[in-house]
């Protein structure tokens, strides 16, 4: 195995990993109502994890190099259920005061 099938098979495992995003993402969007701020946290999370500039390299850190990764990916989807608990909230208000000017 040379070099080329590394890369080779890196590039694939990336590829594979972003359409599992895109897809995971896409559901997410359609499911949840996910407003356009929290599609970019999302995309960007994603970008981030795929990504081989990383602020701790795994590269040297080895498995603790991950730990960044995460931190990223959990703060984007704290972010984004805090976005679409809000919005729900809000919708769920402006729903009561529909029904209070219908009376």
């Amino acid at each position: 195995m040379d070099l080329s099938d590394l890369v080779v098979a890196v590039l694939v495992v990336l590829a594979a990993l972003l359409v599992l995003g895109v897809v995971v993402i896409a559901f997410v969007m359609w499911r949840f109502d996910v407003p356009p701020r929290g599609l970019a946290a999302m995309v960007g999370a994603l970008v981030y994890l795929v990504s081989p500039v990383d602020v701790l390299p795994e590269v040297v850190l080895g498995p603790l190099g991950l730990a960044d990764d995460a931190g990223v990916v959990t703060l984007a989807a704290v972010w984004v259920y805090k976005l679409v608990r809000a919005r729900r909230i809000l919708r769920a208000g402006s729903a009561r005061r529909e029904r209070r000017h219908e009376r």
